[in-house]
Formats: structure tokens, C-alpha cells, sequence
């Protein structure tokens, strides 16, 4: 794997993750992946639900690898007679780990406002105990002069408007990439990877290999939409679980042989893992129990296909995560292999 082909994931990883894309406010990141595909020679389609499909090459028993550009954030549920703002959650988000996050929150007629995300009480010198994180605790700061509902309302915000937590990406000398919304923009950038490198001549496709980029993974229901008639596989390039009881490590990619909806297709598991030993990466094999994925959702949406899944090891997921550049490269080289 070239040091160029790393440098171009990274820095669409960069890209990706600055631009706000929780669950249901995914058009500006999905446009984001048509121009790009499109500077590829490709030419992606927009599903009615928002998903991105584009056919990169190959023929015969056509697959589907599967990433969603959705994530976790929030959404105004009120505005509360002090000027702050009650949030409701979008997605699996943890509050324990945004308190005291950036944020911006994104108003129906366009305009962005700065915030802060903070409990009812945050100060240690004021606070007779501590607040816990949970959202009916939690308030949403805005960076504006603002100390009642109707100055609120004066500045475009209302019920419903969109709160994206800063990303904060990074990739160390070391080598670790640190994110918010890693899973599944990491992912995402892995695929468009792929893309360039089929682009370029210097990946030939043993198969028909479409991606699908969707939407609405964090809710549930990316995947239950947009896979083509005739498509015999998917697989979810998702983020590898890091943590207690799990083989993987950051600088590996894993291969998930079950999850919360059950056990993979045996076939495609004992595939990938087959493709992983051939190529001598460094990779794991875990059972997932809090999981679910794209391909999950397609079969339970009636696809008759084979599912897999796999992904670079992500640790402290829902929160601040932490992957490696070693990960990114072992799930890139085993997609080639598997595909190649």
C-alpha cells in the first residue's frame, strides 16, 4: 500500500468529518461523496432516502461493501425559558463523553450558531454535588447574548433544529487517528480508497463491487434500502471493536464472526479471514455483543444475500475514538484481497 494512497484516505477523513452530519442532516456530506466519486470518473446515485450508490467495476455475482456517513448528535427538543437548549439525542450519543464539547446547531433557514454542550450545573465551585450526564441534564450554550426563549426564537432557532458536535480530528506522528464519528466516516474514507485505486488501474475487480454509502445507519435503517436487484453480497466496512473480552486492537482490522443480530454469513467470515492469512495482516476475529450493521438491516429488510463485516479496530466508540493508521491499512489491503 502506497504512503500516497494512506495520505489520500486521512485527508478524506479530515473532509469528511468536517462537515455536520448527524442522522437526518446528511445532504451537504452526501453531495461531498457525489463530487468526489463524480472527479473519479464514476457516476454515484442519490436514492429518494438520501443514500449514495455507485458502481466502480467488475462482472459477475455482483457485491455490495456497505459504510454510512450518518452519525451521532443531537436535535433541539425545546428552548427553555433561560435561552439554553434542551436537547434530544439522534442516534446512540453518550452525554457523559460531550460534556463540555463544542457544538454547532443548525437552524431550518441556514444559519449556524457556536454553543457549548454542558450539564445543568458544570461548575465545581458552585455545585453542592455533581449533576449527572444524562440528557434531561444536559443543555445546549449558545455563543450569543441570548437569556430568554423569545431572544432564542429571534435568532432563527426553533424545535428541531440540528446540534453536530465538533469532530476535533487528528492524526499523531505516532500514527493514531483520535475523532468523533469515526464510525463510520473512517470507514467511508477507506471505500473512497478503494475507488481511487480501481480508478487508477491499480486494483482490477474479481466482480461486480458497488459501494453504498447510507444515511440513516445510526437510527437503524441504512441499509434496508438502495441494494440493487441481483446483488449476492454485502458487507458492512463499519469500525472494529476495541475493549474488554475483544481480540482487536487499533492497529488491526477486525472481522466480525457475530453480532447482536446473530452470527455472519459462514462463507463470507471464513472468506475474509482465508483473504487476511493469505496477505499476512495483522487481524482479529470478535463476536460484537452491542452491535448492528448495515448488512444486518438488509437482510432483515428481505435481501436474499450473504453478509459479512469487517472494520479497522475503533476504541472508546460513541465518544471520542481512537483508531491507527495500521488499522486503516490492514482493512484497505484486506478488501483488495478479497475483492482483487
Amino acid at each position: 500500500m502506497k504512503n500516497s494512497t494512506i495520505t489520500f484516505i486521512t485527508d478524506q477523513l479530515k473532509q469528511l468529518t468536517s462537515i455536520p452530519s448527524p442522522t437526518g442532516f446528511t445532504k451537504e456530506v452526501t453531495q461531498y461523496l457525489v463530487s468526489t466519486l463524480e472527479s473519479m470518473g464514476y457516476t454515484p446515485e442519490r436514492s429518494r432516502k438520501g443514500n449514495i450508490l455507485v458502481a466502480i467495476g467488475g462482472e459477475g455475482s455482483p457485491l455490495i461493501l456497505a459504510a454510512h456517513v450518518d452519525t451521532l448528535g443531537a436535535m433541539v427538543r425545546s428552548i427553555k425559558s433561560n435561552g439554553r437548549l434542551r436537547p434530544t439525542t439522534l442516534g446512540g450519543h453518550q452525554w457523559s463523553t460531550a460534556d463540555g464539547e463544542n457544538c454547532t446547531v443548525h437552524t431550518r433557514d441556514g444559519k449556524v450558531y457556536t454553543g457549548v454542550v454542558l450539564n445543568k450545573e458544570p461548575s465545581a465551585h458552585v455545585a453542592d454535588q455533581k449533576v449527572e450526564t444524562v440528557e434531561e441534564n444536559m443543555e445546549i450554550l449558545l455563543d450569543e447574548n441570548v437569556s430568554s426563549e423569545d431572544e432564542v426564537k429571534a435568532l432563527g432557532v426553533q424545535t428541531g433544529d440540528i446540534i453536530a458536535m465538533d469532530p476535533r480530528t487528528t492524526v499523531t506522528p505516532s500514527g493514531y487517528i483520535k475523532s468523533r464519528f469515526l464510525d463510520d466516516k473512517l470507514s467511508a474514507a477507506i471505500l473512497l480508497g478503494i475507488a481511487k485505486e480501481v480508478a487508477d488501474g491499480a486494483l482490477t475487480l474479481n466482480r461486480k463491487v458497488s459501494l453504498l454509502f447510507t444515511v440513516y445507519e445510526e437510527v437503524g435503517h441504512g441499509g434496508a434500502a438502495s441494494i440493487p436487484e441481483g446483488v449476492t453480497e454485502v458487507i458492512s466496512v463499519d469500525m472494529g471493536c476495541v475493549g474488554d473480552g475483544l481480540a482487536c486492537e487499533e492497529t488491526q482490522v477486525s472481522i466480525c464472526a457475530k453480532d447482536s443480530h446473530g452470527p455472519y454469513h459462514y462463507d463470507v467470515v471464513t472468506g475474509l479471514i482465508a483473504a487476511a492469512k493469505r496477505e499476512k495482516l495483522d487481524f482479529a476475529v470478535d463476536v460484537y455483543p452491542h452491535y448492528g450493521s448495515d448488512a444486518d438491516v438488509a437482510l432483515t429488510a428481505g435481501y436474499d444475500v450473504r453478509h459479512g463485516l469487517i472494520g479497522a479496530g475503533v476504541y472508546a466508540s460513541h465518544g471520542y475514538e481512537r483508531s491507527h493508521v495500521d488499522g486503516v491499512k490492514n482493512t484497505f489491503k484486506l478488501l483488495c484481497a478479497y475483492l482483487g
